[in-house]
């Protein structure tokens, strides 16, 4: 396996040569912004399956591609990498994966693309409430600030009025705050977990709970819809790593305002493929929940080094 795997470690070494002589935020900026493009056709993929293929097999299948993706990881790692010191709270935070999953794919599949995007960019506020409530973060007048006008975005977006509230916009805020929730864990997880203890889980836990629901719904595939599921996971997989070597590689102050690029991404992709224009009140809806995110993190970057240098 090693014999087959060589000649294609050594493409992608000539591959990203030019890449690495570039500065660390400027190569962060173009795996994020790359990360975008490729979480963005995932989500195209899922809109488009939407008609005719359940939510549950769909992720079903990007589960097990993804799963299969990283078993050689694992396995490597066998049977260290179950070893857990909180398996009561992998568990937890596979139960907000799930909300988190089956929240953002409904949203996808229901609303027009830009708006489940953007209201997507919810998970920014909820990680600010949720440190505060439950890792006793502590957050200045500046940052509480911030999160209220953010989630007053969201209203913007959402526009409840005497109609009522589209239930698919609930839906997508609720997988926001299932992410922004698995994220806080795997923030308390990471503590005393290894990396790959948690990624085995998610992969484990995740495909476990998805087998029966996705039998319950299965509809048997065409072809093409065959390849775009197997695509969504690849691309989820492929879409992380670039996320992480971003991050890995520039400041997150600097490269973390490029994931709103996404937006634009959607808006695209929703008006090429599928015929559909923002509304002024998604794209100033989003504009404020982005503003007001990257404000908290700049003002937590400032508190952060005035710490640092007391």
């Amino acid at each position: 396996m090693a014999d087959l795997l060589a000649p294609i470690q050594a493409l992608w070494a000539r591959l990203m040569a030019p890449l690495l002589l570039l500065p660390g935020n400027v190569r962060g900026s173009i795996y994020i912004m790359t990360a975008g493009i490729i979480f963005t056709a995932g989500s195209g993929f899922v809109k488009e399956l939407g008609g005719e293929i359940s939510v549950f097999q769909i992720l079903l299948i990007r589960q097990a591609t993804m799963t299969i993706t990283v078993a050689p990881v694992i396995a490597r790692n066998f049977p260290d990498a179950l070893r857990t010191k909180s398996l009561p709270l992998q568990f937890v935070r596979v139960v907000f994966a799930m909300i988190a999953m089956v929240g953002s794919f409904l949203a996808i599949q229901h609303m027009p693309l830009a708006d489940a995007t953007a209201l997507s960019f919810a998970k920014s506020l909820f990680v600010t409430i949720f440190a505060i409530v439950f890792l006793k973060e502590v957050a200045g007048l500046n940052r509480w600030s911030a999160t209220l006008i953010g989630f007053g975005g969201v209203l913007v977006i959402v526009q409840p009025g005497a109609h009522g509230v589209d239930v698919y916009a609930l839906y997508a805020v609720a997988g926001a705050a299932g992410a922004a929730m698995v994220s806080i864990i795997i923030r308390y997880l990471s503590q005393f977990d290894r990396s790959i203890t948690i990624l085995s889980y998610q992969a484990l836990l995740v495909g476990a709970v998805m087998l029966p629901l996705g039998i319950y719904y299965w509809v048997w595939p065409t072809l093409l819809q065959w390849a775009m599921m197997l695509s969504i996971g690849l691309l989820s997989v492929a879409g992380q790593f670039c996320n992480i070597a971003g991050y890995r590689a520039g400041e997150a102050s600097a490269v973390a305002p490029l994931d709103y690029a996404r937006m634009v991404f959607a808006a695209l992709i929703g008006f090429v493929l599928f015929l559909e224009a923002p509304s002024w009140s998604t794209i100033a809806g989003s504009c404020i929940i982005a503003a007001t995110s990257l404000y908290a993190l700049r003002s937590e970057r400032r508190r952060a080094r005035a710490g640092s240098a007391a």
